[in-house]
Formats: structure tokens, C-alpha cells, sequence
């Protein structure tokens, strides 16, 4: 093997997510599609962004995927407005995952499944845990991060807000927006609010001292700090 040979290899290695990282990056996709499933189905209105992109989807019958595609392109365009510079490609891939997985899961109507008659506010608890585990395991690997979260992180370095108040300043505007284009806002939306964020934490110490998984996203942020 040639010395360029050798250092294209570490090059890749050093760039390319490991397989463990990949696999809590689908993981926690899939499981977040689920958790919003459970959020719908309950109809007790849902996340903020699932508000704005059901609310569009009323007009443009894209489907969820197609409508989160939309909304987060618009969010990279104001962050790449904002810090002048190319987004990472990751948060688009992220928030249209997540809105397709939950197409697909209407598509094989998995609600068969995962209804709980007479027990809507179960079903919005099962959705916060899953949201909330979900969001832990995308941070954990390293791979991606929320196009809420990238957008909240530039707030707060631009208008010195901190996290939760440009997160609850965000998301507020989302959902009162799609709200407008009738998406469907209820108990759940503020259980959202106010409950995921402050799960996310516990959960992500939870996965690195009971389950001893590695917090590839601290690392990659020491490693670029």
C-alpha cells in the first residue's frame, strides 16, 4: 500500500461514521417517526414541526417527507443567510427521513398496531419518551443533528439567547404558523415544548453509564472546539 494510499484510508476513517454511529443515527430516525405516529394517531395535536408540516401538507399534498424536505430547506437557506456559509447537508437528510419513515408508517397503516383505544394521552407519553430517546441517540452519534437544534444553536451565538429560549422561540413560531394552515395544535404540542428537552439529557447520560454507549457527538464537538 502507497503512503497516498495510506492516508486517503485514515482520511476516510477519520471522516466516515463508524457503523456504530450509523446505526444509533437510523435508530434514533426510526424511532422518532414512530414517536410522532403516536403524537398523530393520539390527535391531540403533535410536535411543532409535524404542526407546520401537516398544516402545509392540507395545500400541497407532498406527503409528510415532501413537506419536511420543503420546510427544511427553508431553514438551511435562513442559516446559510445568517452565517454565510455552505449548511451541513446532514440536518436536511435528518428532518426528511424522519418525515418519509412517518409516510411509510402511514402507508402500512401501523396504527393497526400501536392504537390504544380510549387512551389518547398514553399514546402522547409513548410519543414524548420515543421523541425524547430518539433525539438522545441522533446527538449521541455524531452524525447529524436536528435542523431545529442547528438553527437554535445559530440563535443563540447570534442574538445570545440561550438553548431553550431560542428553541422555545422557534418551535412557537412553527407551530403557530402551521397552526394558521390548520395543523392540528392540542395538549400534546405543549407537552412537547416543554417535556422533550429536558428528557433528552437524562436519556443520553442513561445510554453512556448504563448501556456504556459512546457519546460520538460530545466527541466530535470537543474534537472541532
Amino acid at each position: 500500500m502507497t503512503q497516498r494510499s495510506t492516508v486517503w484510508t485514515q482520511w476516510l476513517r477519520h471522516r466516515l461514521p463508524a457503523p456504530r454511529q450509523l446505526l444509533m443515527y437510523a435508530a434514533g430516525c426510526v424511532l422518532f417517526s414512530i414517536g410522532a405516529k403516536f403524537f398523530i394517531d393520539a390527535r391531540l395535536g403533535t410536535d411543532p414541526l409535524d404542526v407546520l408540516v401537516i398544516g402545509m401538507n392540507h395545500y400541497l399534498q407532498l406527503g409528510m417527507g415532501g413537506c419536511s424536505a420543503i420546510v427544511a430547506v427553508v431553514l438551511l437557506t435562513w442559516w446559510v443567510l445568517w452565517n454565510r456559509r455552505f449548511p451541513p447537508l446532514m440536518p436536511f437528510v435528518t428532518t426528511a427521513a424522519v418525515g418519509y419513515l412517518i409516510d411509510l408508517w402511514n402507508w402500512l397503516r401501523i396504527e393497526r398496531y400501536t392504537a390504544i383505544p380510549d387512551a389518547p394521552l398514553v399514546q402522547v407519553v409513548l410519543g414524548l419518551i420515543l421523541c425524547a430517546y430518539a433525539s438522545s441517540l441522533i446527538i449521541m452519534s455524531g452524525v447529524g443533528i436536528r435542523i431545529m437544534d442547528l438553527v437554535a444553536i445559530t440563535m443563540m451565538e447570534k442574538l445570545g439567547y440561550s438553548f431553550f429560549r431560542a428553541k422555545m422561540t422557534l418551535e412557537i413560531s412553527l407551530f403557530a404558523t402551521g397552526w394558521l394552515l390548520g395543523g392540528p395544535v392540542g395538549v400534546a404540542t405543549v407537552m412537547f415544548l416543554f417535556l422533550v428537552g429536558p428528557l433528552i439529557q437524562p436519556f443520553i447520560a442513561l445510554n453512556s453509564s448504563v448501556m456504556r454507549w459512546k457519546n460520538f457527538g460530545f466527541e466530535r464537538a470537543t474534537s472541532q472546539g
